[in-house]
């Protein structure tokens, strides 16, 4: 069975994490064999050189290049895929001239986010749009992008992304995480998500200048890089300025999530809308409570009351009273991460997700050779 992936990029990102993760999980099943294309030689998952996967990249000079559907064409001829995963709403608009060619079926992989409002996305969504009739099974992981897409009920399939708990197995030693970026309080509550405009940095800050005011000895970590990192940097209040750290992009996240005492993802609702997000699969599978902002895929992994809270969003003062209660009450927090925990190992693992698009594979390639 040959699948290829098609991929803009392998620059760090939530559909490429989850597409590696899958790609470690199916290399269990010798009779797969998994080519992956990318239209642009960007590639921050170094890992990917020790996998079992023929990879391929086809540059696109410019974003509206014809002759790129003739390139992925010629690959796919040379490929023969029985079917074409397509991780995002262009690569499945460039894979369709190719399908009749090669008789391969496509697994519509574009739906990562839930977003409230579509005019918002509007460019996205007609491809997207576009893309749904060529395609035999449109993957969302959560119901709540599926719906916001309005993809057909009759061919959509809903799968979450999965945690490979083997990447917490070896974290680095807590002590040198702390001495390597100045942790010197007794809490230390963080943020993990790109500085863009669909992470709601201004509300996190609002909230830990709330809670430094009252006098807690917390550190604030925002864990991450993207064009607005610098205007954030500016609407710290000098006050509190060593109490806030900006890490920038790191690659070992997790030994720095199992430093935090609360996990916290506060997003634009305004413009976007999560799917099931990996900085809140992280926060869990390292037992920590999560804080999110209500809507979307948040609401179906996050158990509010349970494994964290469900807080409005724009709305520091919410998060602030939520991190609070959780501070004063360690032991809550720590039944809430301990239930989160359990519920990644339960719901979310890389195994859950690799049987469900194994078995989803063969169902197709298995229609394919009963039509022959």
């Amino acid at each position: 069975m040959k699948i290829l992936f098609l991929c803009d990029t392998l620059g760090k990102g939530g559909k490429e994490r989850r597409m590696i993760e899958l790609i470690k999980g199916l290399s269990k099943y010798p009779q797969l064999r998994i080519e992956l294309l990318i239209f642009r030689n960007l590639i921050e998952y170094p890992e990917i050189y020790d996998l079992n996967v023929g990879l391929h990249i086809i540059e696109r000079k410019y974003k509206y290049n014809p002759f790129t559907f003739l390139e992925l064409l010629r690959k796919c001829k040379e490929i023969r895929p029985n079917i074409i995963h397509a991780w995002s709403s262009m690569t499945a608009i460039l894979a369709i001239p190719s399908l009749a060619f090669v008789n391969a079926k496509l697994v519509n992989g574009c739906i990562t986010n839930a977003p409230h409002n579509l005019s918002f996305l509007k460019k996205k969504y007609l491809l997207a749009k576009l893309s749904f009739p060529f395609s035999k099974i449109i993957v969302g992981n959560s119901e709540a992008g599926l719906k916001a897409y309005r993809a057909p009920k009759q061919k959509s399939l809903c799968i979450p992304n999965g945690f490979d708990f083997k990447r917490i197995e070896k974290l680095q030693d807590k002590e040198r995480i702390r001495s390597k970026y100045q942790l010197d309080s007794n809490f230390i509550v963080g943020m993990v998500a790109g500085f863009d405009e669909r992470k709601d940095y201004q509300t996190f800050i609002s909230s830990a200048a709330e809670v430094l005011n009252g006098g807690k000895d917390v550190l604030f970590l925002a864990v991450g890089s993207g064009p607005n990192m610098e205007m954030i940097k500016e609407i710290v209040p000098e006050t509190i300025k060593e109490k806030i750290i900006f890490t920038g992009r790191i690659d070992q996240v997790e030994s720095l999530i199992d430093l935090f005492d609360i996990g916290v993802l506060c997003t634009n609702s305004r413009v976007h809308g999560e799917g099931i997000s990996n900085a809140i699969l992280e926060y869990m599978a390292l037992g920590k409570p999560v804080i999110a902002t209500k809507g979307g895929g948040t609401d179906e992994i996050v158990l509010s009351d349970r494994t964290g809270y469900l807080i409005p969003s724009k709305s520091p003062g919410a998060l602030s009273n939520k991190i609070l209660e959780l501070l004063e009450q360690p032991q809550k927090a720590k039944e809430m991460g301990t239930l989160g925990k359990n519920r990644i190992k339960d719901q979310y693992s890389l195994e859950k997700m690799t049987t469900i698009y194994f078995d989803l594979y063969k169902k197709l390639i298995n229609e394919e050779s009963r039509s022959k």
